[in-house]
């Protein structure tokens, strides 16, 4: 019997507490506010406000380290490009050179159009295309 009463108290004790956290969240939610002194009003605003502060600390720290990261990828991309174009700078001066030497019939190799991920030209049976720089625009972020 003495079991029996302790567990009645128990899940009353329980009962109370669900019921006190879902009036809780109602208030921050703003429903059932009619009830709420005016200290307790005031007490329900501190606690939204630090939670709010909260939320906006950590989505700022997130947009930092997306800003950081945008800006190393920035760099690579960059890097990759640059060493595109020193490769297809290369590959026009050995056209030019093969196309200077006197008696030869011989075709070299088109500048390619070239693939970033293996630094290899993507089609090597495509006609001559010459690539200037001026055909390129410069990325920027906004």
């Amino acid at each position: 019997m003495i079991f029996g009463r302790f567990y009645q108290q128990e899940a009353t004790k329980l009962r109370r507490q669900i019921k006190d956290i879902q009036n809780s969240n109602r208030h921050i939610l703003g429903e059932s506010l009619g009830s709420l002194t005016f200290k307790d009003m005031k007490n329900l605003e501190g606690r939204l406000e630090k939670a709010m502060n909260r939320i906006r600390s950590k989505k700022n720290e997130m947009l930092f380290a997306e800003i950081e990261h945008m800006q190393k990828r920035e760099i690579e991309l960059q890097n990759a490009n640059m060493y595109l174009r020193a490769k297809i700078a290369e590959n026009e001066r050995a056209q030019q050179q093969m196309n200077l030497m006197p008696g030869s019939d011989y075709q070299t190799m088109a500048s390619q159009p070239y693939d970033a991920r293996s630094f290899l030209p993507v089609n090597l049976l495509e006609p001559n295309h010459h690539y200037s720089c001026q055909d390129q625009t410069p990325l920027q972020l906004v």
